[in-house]
């Protein structure tokens, strides 16, 4: 009985893909003709759906890039350069989007020894870390059970020598993932979507105003209270705007 259900998952979930792409194949169609929104309403069907990827998202951004549709088009191609990060045509055609924005915000760079550290960190991505670790550690069981087992003086050096460093890169590598996860954590950014919104000093309308962000505009989201979110810009100023007002690249 258990089998039969698994079968009948299998199938559903395979029609429900070859749907996706049949609907993708239209909306596709409905972006080369120039009709933009009747493409998102295809692109967005599919994303109804649970069906995710850099592809849908990329051409997300590009339809509401061509309607002048400032804040949907950079979060989508945000949405797209979460998955693929490295991806030439994404990068550029945000870099186009952003071009749209009102906010020029300065960006702080991290100076010193905060910033060397950061760069190490990010090098890899959690899981790559993790792997450097465990293949860190194998080898070093393994060299040193070379060493225990070797006769010759200077073999037993180069296998300790080796075995100490495999055991470094280890360890150096369980640090640097539990770092990454936790820089990952805390990164939480969101895109303004409200035309023009009013950041305020506390989480209430009463409050006094700090300075304004339009549509479009990436901030981060440091803290949730009621519904306000507290937001940082990349010069490091920081506010309360209405949760309704900005929309969150990831979803925990």
């Amino acid at each position: 009985m258990r089998a039969i259900i698994i079968l009948f998952v299998c199938c559903f979930s395979m029609i429900g893909f070859s749907q996706n792409d049949s609907v993708f194949s239209e909306a596709n169609t409905l972006y080369n003709n120039g009709k933009y929104a009747e493409a998102i309403d295809k692109y967005e069907s599919i994303l109804d759906s649970d069906q995710h990827s850099a592809e849908l998202y990329f051409n997300l951004g590009n339809a509401n890039y061509k309607l002048n549709n400032i804040a949907p088009s950079i979060y989508y191609y945000e949405k797209a350069l979460l998955l693929e990060p490295n991806d030439k045509d994404i990068q550029n055609n945000l870099a186009f989007a952003q071009n749209m924005t009102i906010d020029a915000i300065e960006i702080v760079p991290k100076v010193g020894f905060s910033r060397i550290i950061n760069n190490i960190v990010n090098t890899f991505n959690t899981d790559t870390w993790a792997r450097i670790a465990i293949g860190g550690v194998l080898l070093f069981v393994v060299i040193f059970l070379a060493y225990h087992f070797s006769y010759t003086s200077s073999k037993k050096r180069i296998a300790f020598v080796t075995s100490i460093i495999s055991l470094f890169i280890g360890c150096f590598s369980v640090v640097m993932a539990f770092q990454k996860d936790s820089l990952d954590r805390k990164d939480n950014p969101g895109i303004v979507f409200s035309q023009e919104t009013r950041v305020k000093t506390d989480p209430n309308s009463a409050s006094e105003e700090v300075f304004r962000l339009h549509e479009g505009t990436k901030v981060q989201v440091i803290e949730t209270y009621e519904d306000w979110k507290k937001i940082k810009l990349s010069d490091n100023s920081t506010g309360w705007i209405p949760s309704e007002d900005i929309k969150l690249l990831k979803i925990f």
